[in-house]
């Protein structure tokens, strides 16, 4: 590992940042082809929290957050400190201090592959949190590490000037090169959506709004009476499979 402190990466646009956060974690992710989540491992320190904003990243040691404090001073308005470890730690490497220091500057919030505590006074200060883990366990300040270079969280690398969102149902990280492309296809699912709404508030039903009833048959999926599933059953015949010598299409 370099331990070095890069202190100028180039970060995506704060206001378009905001406007991708608009739309919230699963439809930007929807919307960009289903990547760039971060897992289900990371989850919200309290329930409501949302956040979009630029990454800036850590690289800690197991149980030491020294890089943390180190990287406090690197943050600007409309950051996110996004924090991982060597190997993996669920020590509480984060608490009420530092979100005190980084509210401050302007940080819009921590996602932490590893622990945080001081949940119910994060929660109080509407300090938003998305972490592996709550631990009241504490950490030392003695291995260097490094700030603003690439870390990987949930199998997904996340640059300096990324953008992250996240909200409760996790945590999203967009390059920055794709930030207004993912405010396009957001913007044009959420339309999309709001269509199926209302057609699903007026009866319709997702098996014919998306065109699926129709693609039923090829899969081999008929549609029976219980009389007929009690006779498939009594004659040996898979339930649902069609008959020998029978045909796989069905009403519908």
């Amino acid at each position: 590992m370099r331990t070095v402190v890069v202190t100028d990466p180039p970060r995506a646009d704060v206001r378009q940042a905001d406007e991708l956060g608009r739309y919230g974690v699963a439809t930007v992710h929807e919307a960009l082809g289903r990547t760039g989540y971060l897992g289900p491992g990371l989850r919200p320190a309290w329930p409501g929290a949302r956040m979009a904003g630029n990454a800036v990243t850590v690289l800690c040691w197991p149980g030491d957050n020294l890089m943390i404090h180190v990287a406090v001073e690197q943050c600007r308005e409309g950051d996110v400190l996004v924090v991982t470890t060597t190997s993996p730690s669920t020590d509480g490497m984060f608490g009420e201090l530092f979100a005190t220091a980084l509210q401050r500057r302007g940080v819009r919030g921590l996602v932490i592959d590893a622990g945080v505590r001081d949940v119910a006074d994060l929660r109080t200060m509407g300090f938003p949190v998305w972490s592996a883990a709550v631990s009241a366990q504490g950490t030392v300040k003695a291995t260097a590490g490094a700030v603003n270079v690439p870390v990987t969280l949930g199998g997904r690398q996340v640059r300096p000037g990324d953008t992250i969102v996240a909200d409760d149902d996790g945590v999203l990280c967009v390059p920055r090169e794709d930030v207004a492309r993912g405010i396009s296809a957001a913007h044009a699912r959420s339309l999309r959506e709001e269509e199926a709404r209302a057609a699903f508030r007026e009866g319709e039903l997702g098996l014919d709004r998306y065109r699926l009833r129709e693609r039923l048959p090829g899969m081999g999926i008929r549609y029976v009476t219980s009389a007929e599933y009690a006779r498939e059953l009594e004659g040996g015949t898979p339930p649902g499979s069609a008959p020998a010598g029978g045909a796989t299409g069905g009403a519908s």
